[in-house]
């Protein structure tokens, strides 16, 4: 999952020398939060709305509209961007980039080719899409959890349940993250499922590994049978 193929590529830039006021219309018109700044082509940081209100801010109390008005019109952009800004390269995993996303508390980054051209914006959005795409939640169907055994063959014991029962996997993913070790934990997404199935379908995979929950995105049902720690 690289950078390159979830950043938005219509990127919405913005030249050191035009006007905060200029700024606040672009971040508007777009319905964007952060506008990468130029100098001559090249990226020399960027301008979010919270330096626009941070830079406004102090003003705003003792000024009317229609001074606050001039003076966004007077102050230039890169006089409030914040520089040196943090970028990742398009090759990027998206993993790699949600952390340096929470290691420097920001929403979002420019995406920067090895020439220095920026090629893209990646986001906090763009990263819950690749979560939502990558589990399967946009079709529905049946989200379990499980607490199993890390040894081989674990997981496709349950998966061989499911589709014995006429279900489709859509995703699994597992973490090693606040289990034992020896155990992991598998989310698995599965579609086709007969409801009318289900509890046979539960017990059997009760047999092969802890069932945590289960929940029906189709029908919005929700059953909690242990707590991760258990």
């Amino acid at each position: 999952m690289l950078v390159k193929n979830w950043m938005s590529k219509k990127v919405v830039t913005i030249d050191v020398e035009d006007s905060m006021s200029h700024a606040v219309r672009l971040l508007k018109e777009h319905q964007v939060r952060m506008l990468p700044v130029l100098k001559k082509g090249k990226l020399v940081g960027v301008v979010s709305d919270s330096d626009i209100k941070r830079a406004s801010a102090s003003d705003a109390t003792t000024l009317d509209v229609h001074e606050l008005l001039y003076l966004i019109s007077k102050v230039k952009v890169k006089d409030i961007m914040s520089k040196d800004p943090i970028t990742v390269p398009p090759d990027y995993t998206v993993e790699e980039t949600a952390e340096v996303l929470m290691q420097h508390k920001i929403s979002g980054v420019p995406v920067v080719d090895r020439g220095g051209d920026v090629v893209g914006i990646i986001t906090r959005d763009d990263l819950f899409n690749v979560l939502i795409s990558l589990s399967g939640l946009g079709k529905r169907g049946i989200q379990f959890a499980f607490k199993l055994e890390d040894k081989p063959g674990s997981i496709k014991e349950l998966t061989d349940i499911i589709r014995r029962h006429g279900g489709r996997i859509a995703s699994i993913l597992g973490s090693y993250a606040r289990v034992p070790a020896g155990f992991r934990v598998v989310y698995m997404r599965a579609y086709d499922l007969k409801r009318e199935e289900m509890p046979q379908i539960i017990e059997e995979l009760n047999r092969k590994a802890l069932i945590l929950y289960m929940v029906d995105h189709r029908d919005d049902k929700r059953q909690i049978f242990h707590d991760l720690g258990e």
